[in-house]
């Protein structure tokens, strides 16, 4: 729930769709139950989302990622937006 919250409001007038985000999401729990591990860390789930953001949408990845990851300052996003065109 609360991560899904977050999804959506990293996508909040974006071009992404509520169906992009449910697949975003069913492709997540699919990912997670490769895993087949009892309990995934937080970290490790974080970091999923992020690379699925990645590839639907660069504004929402860097929005969810600039919480996610805790930016500080304009340097932060700076550092995030120079690894995304390299």
């Amino acid at each position: 729930g609360k991560l899904l919250d977050k999804i959506q409001i990293a996508c909040y007038k974006t071009t992404v769709s509520i169906r992009q985000i449910e697949l975003l999401v069913e492709r997540l729990e699919s990912e997670i139950g490769i895993l087949a591990e009892k309990e995934v860390p937080s970290k490790q789930i974080g970091e999923l989302v992020i690379e699925l953001l990645r590839r639907l949408n660069e504004v929402a990845y860097v929005r969810f990622a600039s919480v996610y990851r805790q930016f500080k300052d304009k340097s932060d996003f700076v550092r995030e937006l120079e690894q995304m065109t390299n």
